[in-house]
């Protein structure tokens, strides 16, 4: 019995790809714990909220969308809580890494959809739904089932999926109130600017502030949604 101990204890980096990239202190671990806790509350209590006041101001078409926001976003926030907590002498890390790496495509197109589904005018709006989800969809499954593959280039396709919204600049500041777009454009700067942190593995508690970047960009965009769907619909 004692000489099956080490020989697990051997085999573990080799079922943890990249396992050298979780070097993480403890402090950073609970501070990055701390951020994704106030995530989840803050998107049950503000998401709740809205869906409730938008039940009785939006249309079908536009509460489905909102209603999958507020799940992809507690999906996100939840997946990642698990991944970036799970001991990394786990295997099932290296499992909730796709998942969690997935999640962020699902976020983005679930963003998108509610303000997309304004632009009843626009003939490119429905093209532009398509794409955005399709562009998710792909970024899925690479995350899937080619996981640790073309991370840094994941990063790119995340922000220019993001922005692809640009296209449709005209109809969107046409159409949605002057404050939602604000805080539509002020999210997508939050999430970019957030980047630079993720990237910046040197730094103590990246995780943590990259996170907290990522609560904020989510916020701002639940605003905009509040604004759009409920506010501006008294």
């Amino acid at each position: 019995m004692n000489d099956a101990r080490p020989d697990t204890q051997l085999e573990i980096p080799l079922e943890i790809p990249f396992v050298g990239r979780w070097h993480y202190s403890r402090a950073e671990m609970i501070a990055d714990g701390i951020v994704h806790a106030v995530g989840i509350v803050l998107a049950i209590a503000a998401g709740s909220a809205f869906l409730a006041l938008a039940a009785f101001h939006a249309g079908p078409g536009e509460y489905v969308a909102a209603v999958f926001y507020v799940v992809s976003l507690l999906t996100v926030l939840s997946v990642s809580l698990a991944y970036n907590l799970w001991p990394v002498s786990w295997p099932a890390k290296w499992i909730l890494r796709r998942f969690d790496h997935a999640a962020i495509y699902l976020l983005i197109a679930a963003t998108y959809t509610p303000f997309l589904a304004q632009l009843d005018n626009s003939p490119l709006a429905l093209p532009m739904i398509v794409v955005v989800w399709s562009a998710a969809a792909a970024g899925i499954a690479i995350k899937m089932f080619l996981p640790g593959r073309y991370d840094r280039l994941a990063i790119v396709f995340y922000l220019a999926i993001g922005w692809s919204g640009v296209v449709l600049a005209g109809p969107l500041v046409r159409t949605l109130p002057t404050t939602s777009v604000a805080l539509l454009v002020a999210g997508g700067m939050v999430y970019s600017l957030g980047v630079i942190f993720f990237a910046w593995k040197g730094l103590r508690f990246h995780n943590a502030v990259w996170h907290g970047f990522v609560v904020t960009g989510a916020g701002l965009h639940l605003a905009a949604m509040v604004d759009c769907l409920v506010v501006n619909r008294f």
